[in-house]
């Protein structure tokens, strides 16, 4: 059966294919009405545009390409969602791509949404410094945004939480709980995430003369098991301080597991905090108290920062001075911790 073609929506609407080309592609000057009889024309004759002819047309695709660190965490999961949502509104498609913590695999999947001439590309980078080149690479070819994580030394753009901020409030929160010991459980220092997160807990411990033994500072990756493993250490070897705080939420589960195993009570005896706001945060035994990041909103100004670096591409001088986002993350306080109300 022969495909429909533009002529054939324009002869049934009643107007020029000029006309349906505007309506169709979301371009140009169209009244209300029109824009329904073309549609509706388009719908009754099952006209579908044609997306390979549409990309050779206007240079672009109206693809993203996505890469994140893991998608097995649910972290990056709801991330990739938001992402997903906003393009979506913008008429954009998204490839994602898993560089399961690897850099050069990374970087493979990085040449193959260039090669898939993807419009853009929003990478959250696995590693800290072995990650750089690649990103470079990819950011000298096409508009490029790193979001959550990032790599110095690159010209791109780049929006996440400030996680010195972030670790201010979790602090702040556990003195007021009564903590004055506390032990920091994260991932190895090969990621900003953890970096940041880790130089604004060692900062605000010493700024409230929280004492932190450097045996509490247990570094491994982000996993249930390693929160088992790390607090099992704490708890065996000369006990738990006053507070431990995970640099994620999967860690921190995995802590609260432990203390249940070894019959350490949270927060009686010490106090937990996760990072992240995982759905499964609040399901945890106890409900986890932790920094919320607001990914609706990451994934917005990611979306359009990228649609900025795009449309200034082909000016000249290009956008000057690459952009950094950190938005002001928020404590939600539930029962593994002590001092404030719970929340739902």
């Amino acid at each position: 059966m022969q495909r429909p073609t533009i002529a054939q929506v324009a002869e049934r609407a009643g107007v020029s294919t000029a006309t349906v080309s505007r309506v169709l592609s979301g371009r140009g000057p169209v009244s209300a009405g029109v824009r329904r009889k073309v549609r509706r024309a388009a719908e009754e004759l099952g006209y579908q545009v044609n997306p390979i002819a549409r990309a050779l047309r206007n240079s672009r695709t109206d693809t993203v390409g996505m890469v994140v660190p893991s998608i097995s965490n649910p972290f990056f999961t709801s991330l990739v969602e938001s992402v997903e949502h906003a393009l979506g509104r913008e008429g954009k498609e998204l490839f994602l791509c898993d560089a399961r913590s690897d850099p050069e695999i990374e970087a493979r999947r990085l040449a193959t949404l260039v090669a898939r001439n993807v419009d853009g590309i929003i990478v959250s980078p696995c590693h800290g410094t072995e990650s750089g080149p690649a990103v470079q690479a990819t950011a000298d070819r096409l508009p490029l945004v790193q979001l959550d994580r990032f790599v110095g030394g690159t010209s791109t753009d780049w929006v996440g939480v400030d996680d010195i901020a972030a670790m201010r409030q979790v602090m702040d929160h556990l003195r007021e709980g009564g903590a004055r010991s506390a032990a920091f459980v994260g991932s190895l220092l090969t990621n900003s995430s953890t970096e940041q997160r880790f130089a604004g807990f060692r900062r605000r411990a010493e700024e409230l003369s929280i004492a932190v033994d450097p045996d509490h500072v247990l570094l491994g990756d982000y996993s249930v098991a390693w929160g088992e493993t790390a607090a099992a250490r704490l708890i065996t070897e000369g006990g738990p301080p006053d507070a431990i705080v995970c640099a994620d939420d999967l860690i921190a589960l995995g802590v609260t597991r432990a203390c249940r195993a070894h019959g350490v009570g949270v927060p009686g005896t010490v106090q937990v905090t996760g990072y992240d706001n995982i759905e499964f945060a609040r399901l945890g035994e106890p409900a986890l108290t932790t920094v919320d990041q607001p990914r609706e909103r990451i994934a917005a100004e990611a979306v359009r920062l990228l649609a900025a670096a795009a449309a200034a591409q082909g000016e000249e001088g290009g956008r000057g001075t690459s952009a950094r986002v950190a938005l002001v993350p928020s404590l939600v306080v539930r029962e593994s911790t002590r001092a404030g109300a719970p929340a739902p």
